[in-house]
Formats: C-alpha cells, sequence, structure tokens
C-alpha cells in the first residue's frame, strides 16, 4: 500500500535528523513540511537542511520559493498531492516531515476552498499594516467577520491580514467559508510524533539558537532587514534581530528573545498535534527505544 509517512513535533526535537536517517534507510525522498523553510537563503534561521544532508536524501519544498513569494497552505496542499501522484509511482513510501500545523493538516486532511486574493489587494493592505499597524486591520475584519475576530491571534499579522482579504475578495466573513473539510487520500497516512522530556527538549533549542548566531545567524538577519515587512520574514530569529537592528532592543535580549519565543511556539506545535489521536508518540528522551524498529513495525502493519 502507498503510505505517506508523516514525521512531525516541536521545533528542536530531531525531526530533520530522524527524517534522513529514516529516508536514507528506505531510500525515498523527503518532502518537508515547513512554512518557512520553503524560502530561499533562510536557511539559518528556519534550520533548513545543510548541503550535506540535501546530497544523501532528495528533498522538496526546500529553499524552492523567494521569501517575496506569497504562498499558502492551500497552495502547498495543491504542489503537495500534484508530486506525490509522481513519487508514488516509484516509491511504496514518501516522508513528509515539519511541524507547521496548517502544512501537515492540508495534506492530511484538506484545506478549504477559498477564492483567490487580488494582487492588488494584497498589496494595498500590506502597505496598511506598514503605514498604521494592525488597528486598522482589526478594525475592518471586527466589522466584517466578528466571529473569526473574537477567535484569532489579534497580534497575528499573517492570520489578521488573511482573514480580512478573503472577507473582502467574496463579500462574506471568512468564518463562513471554513467548513473544515476532512478528505479522502488515495494513499495509507501513519503519523509518528516526536517529542522530548520538556526540559532537554527547552535545553536543545536554547543551544540551537547558540549554534545558529554561530553559523552566522545575525548576517543572515542582515541581509534581509530592507524586507522585513514581507510575511515570509515574519519568522521567528528575524523579527527578534529586526529589533535590535531598529535599536529598539539590546543583542543580548534579541537572543533571549528567540530562544523564549522559539520554546513558545514549541509548546503552540505540542499542543495541537497532541489534539490528533492518530499520531503514534515516540519519546526521544527515552533511551531504551529502538525508534527504527517501532517506526518500520509500524509501517509494515495494513
Amino acid at each position: 500500500m502507498k503510505t505517506l509517512l508523516v514525521l512531525l513535533g516541536p521545533t528542536g526535537v530531531g525531526k530533520t535528523e530522524w527524517s534522513i536517517r529514516l529516508a536514507s534507510a528506505l531510500r525515498v525522498p523527503i518532502l518537508s513540511a515547513d512554512s518557512r523553510q520553503i524560502y530561499r537563503g533562510m536557511q539559518i534561521a528556519t534550520a533548513a537542511p545543510t548541503a550535506d544532508q540535501l546530497q544523501r536524501v532528495p528533498h522538496y519544498f526546500v529553499g524552492s520559493l523567494s521569501p517575496e513569494t506569497y504562498y499558502s497552505a492551500s497552495s502547498y496542499e495543491q504542489d503537495v498531492l500534484s508530486l506525490l501522484e509522481e513519487l508514488f509511482e516509484h516509491h511504496r513510501v514518501v516522508i513528509l516531515s515539519g511541524g507547521s500545523m496548517m502544512y501537515i493538516d492540508a495534506i492530511c486532511k484538506g484545506m478549504d476552498e477559498l477564492p483567490i486574493v487580488d494582487e492588488s489587494l494584497r498589496h494595498e493592505l500590506q502597505e496598511l499594516y506598514q503605514r498604521e499597524g494592525l488597528d486598522p486591520i482589526r478594525r475592518q475584519l471586527k466589522l466584517l467577520d466578528p466571529v473569526f475576530y473574537g477567535q484569532v491571534d489579534l497580534k497575528n499579522p499573517q492570520r489578521l491580514i488573511h482573514a480580512l482579504e478573503i472577507c473582502l475578495m467574496a463579500g462574506k466573513p471568512y468564518s463562513s467559508l471554513r467548513t473544515n473539510p476532512e478528505r479522502e487520500r488515495p494513499f495509507r497516512i501513519l503519523k509518528i510524533g516526536f517529542t522530548r522530556d520538556r526540559a532537554e527538549l527547552y535545553d536543545r533549542i536554547n543551544q540551537r539558537v547558540e549554534k545558529m548566531l554561530e553559523e552566522g545567524l545575525l548576517e543572515e538577519a542582515g541581509s534581509f532587514y530592507p524586507l522585513r515587512h514581507l510575511n515570509a520574514l515574519n519568522t521567528v530569529g528575524y523579527k527578534e534581530l529586526f529589533r535590535y537592528f531598529d535599536g529598539e532592543w539590546s543583542l543580548e535580549k534579541a537572543i533571549e528573545k528567540i530562544k523564549q519565543h522559539s520554546r513558545n511556539y514549541a509548546r503552540k506545535q505540542l499542543t495541537w498535534f497532541k489534539k490528533d489521536k492518530e499520531i503514534h508518540w515516540i519519546n526521544l528522551s527515552e533511551q531504551e527505544r529502538d525508534v527504527m524498529s517501532e517506526v518500520m513495525q509500524l509501517l509494515e502493519q495494513e
């Protein structure tokens, strides 16, 4: 049976390492389910696979788009499903690996069919946000879709602007279009969730931030500073350093905030994933577990 092996978990848990180990053993490609690794030039901040890792195993959706390109979970769903048709002609198993919750749900469950947003409208709302901040976006959204306004994180510009775009394009509330369809897929989906004991996970995250800085995160963020208004750059690691470049924070504070926001994101990911009862969880802190054998046994089950 054709199987999509979905490897998921919080940031810093070790998904990249294990996806490459499993892909090497199975001789199959990896599809990234990371909404930021898909953009070029953001390797350090997104902890994208290294050049050596990319050589070892074929990867898709890594460094394939310009940060200036608008890309949504719905676009990702269409692109991945199209590619899987081709890949399953040559492989019984394909690995999907990442931690972007919406991207994983798009492939496993399907996305709502929403209107295509006009580029001029998108540009207009982005300019409004840059000029006046989120307040006018919030006011319009509250007027057009009070239901979604009451549910959304009011500090998340990406979610707010996207919802307002859809309201204006569709002429109806965004919330009325969110039917959350669960679509049938022509392949089996096996979800493996990696986790670690919290103290160990947080320590790994803190150490990874330090390693990113050693590898040149400051310089990478600096190269994107003129484009900081782009949605792709609303990314942990960049947005804190942009505030350092603006003179708002010290470098020490920016670094601590990167660590804090990375830990917060890991906690958010775990909360989201724990709602999914189809995930088979593997705690990588448990040294006695034979992860490779455990995954292979699950793959053999029909």
